[in-house]
């Protein structure tokens, strides 16, 4: 993981043994990745609607530093307003850090990284080797969203820097959780870590000045605040952290589980898990997408609606517009909101971030929106559905998910998925 920017930052430069020491102390005295803490105030954002109006301001207060990380950026209405606030914190004086997929920002972010440097908008791109050179580890992407403003204030969820789409009847269904407490430590401590990362200096190219920390801060708990942790997903030591935390949470059901996800391909160990889980009684049911967004994901886990309605598994597909949310309960008190996805890209190869909220009112007020959704928003898929399905599409089912399978048997190198 290279940054793509090459010239010297404007950041102050500190040595690289003084940072990997504070680095390594932060590792003990921050919370660890998955790791609960209490005393969190957790609120959750729907749609893009109501998060990008908090995101905007909280840039615009922004006293200290900002750190934002997506997938997606984009050259419209939402990346400008962004990219334009951004500018103005630089401008007096905060502390401004950008990551972007190489592949999901395309040739705007490359652009906008030589356009932002001399105003003091520091940009890393997260692998920004072109992928038609078919080398396995480009694959291997920066799928979670994130921004932390002044280490006080975190966002995390499944929304990029991207407009609705016009013509839509609705906004795409997302969700972002903003953060406050102990555990916007944990988010900021992953921030830091993947921008000393990107950092690393080439052997081909001269030294620069090794970035300057933001002043790791630990947050102090919040009277009355909620138990939460953040959930990493990366290709070293949390490789199956997100996937972990839904079995262990499935396994130990007893009454109700509701996930939305906008691509839904789990691995034969998840799905035995889920399918477990309604054999014993417990009411399971999936919010998926219903319309054609992209295409092989799409019909792949069409493929697996056969077992899953055989095994008591409710469908319901999102037709209001796309969906695009990540997010699942379970019981009373288990909520998780983010950027991952039940497919292979996410659980496999990407790199995600989802929070993980053990709070009865959080709980119930994310369940209202997702029974909303499915009551109002969506159809249900039964068995009589995937009778009328014709003979060609649900050949073309399979031959989806049968390239997924050798896909991810060659890129991801896991034949048991």
């Amino acid at each position: 993981m290279i940054a793509e920017d090459a010239s010297p930052s404007k950041e102050p430069g500190t040595r690289l043994p003084a940072r990997l020491a504070r680095l390594a102390r932060a590792r003990f005295e921050f919370p660890r990745r998955g790791q609960f803490t209490d005393g969190n105030r957790i609120r959750l954002l729907s749609t893009g609607e109501e998060y990008f109006p908090q995101l905007l301001a909280a840039i615009e207060s922004a006293q200290r530093s900002i750190h934002l990380e997506a997938y997606l950026y984009e050259d419209d209405s939402i990346g400008r307003k962004v990219t334009e606030a951004l500018v103005r914190a630089a401008g007096r004086g905060v502390q401004v850090r950008l990551i972007i997929d190489g592949f999901g920002g395309g040739e705007h972010i490359r652009r906008l990284a030589r356009e932002l440097q001399p105003l003091g908008v520091q940009i890393r791109i997260y692998r920004p080797e072109r992928w038609w050179r078919l080398q396995r580890r480009l694959f291997r992407r920066l799928h979670r969203k994130i921004a932390v403003i002044d280490q006080t204030r975190a966002f995390v969820g499944g929304i990029n820097v991207i407009e609705e789409p016009p013509d839509e009847k609705g906004p795409r269904l997302d969700f972002v959780v903003e953060c406050e407490g102990p555990i916007v430590s944990a988010i900021t401590l992953s921030a830091e870590r993947l921008w000393w990362t990107l950092s690393l200096p080439r052997l081909s190219e001269p030294a620069v000045p090794f970035p300057r920390s933001f002043g790791l801060r630990t947050q102090q708990p919040i009277r009355g605040g909620v138990r939460a942790a953040l959930l990493l997903r990366d290709n070293l030591l949390h490789r199956r952290t997100i996937e972990r935390a839904y079995t262990e949470a499935l396994a130990a059901a007893q009454r109700d589980v509701l996930i939305a996800c906008a691509y839904f391909i789990p691995g034969r160990r998840f799905r035995a898990t889920l399918l477990e889980a309604a054999r014993r009684g417990v009411r399971v049911r999936l919010l998926l997408q219903g319309r054609v967004e992209h295409l092989v994901q799409f019909y792949a886990q069409h493929a697996l609606y056969g077992q899953l309605l055989a095994g008591g598994v409710q469908i319901n597909q999102y037709t209001r517009s796309f969906l695009h949310a990540k997010a699942a309960i379970i019981d009373d008190d288990w909520a998780t909101v983010g950027s991952s996805n039940l497919d292979p890209y996410s659980l496999l190869m990407a790199r995600e971030a989802n929070v993980l909220v053990r709070d009865a009112a959080f709980t119930s007020e994310l369940r209202a929106r997702m029974e909303q959704a499915i009551a109002t928003e969506s159809t249900q898929f039964g068995p009589e559905d995937l009778v009328r399905r014709s003979w060609p599409t649900r050949v073309f089912d399979w031959i989806a998910f049968g390239f997924t399978r050798v896909a991810i048997a060659i890129i991801a190198q896991d034949r048991h998925y």
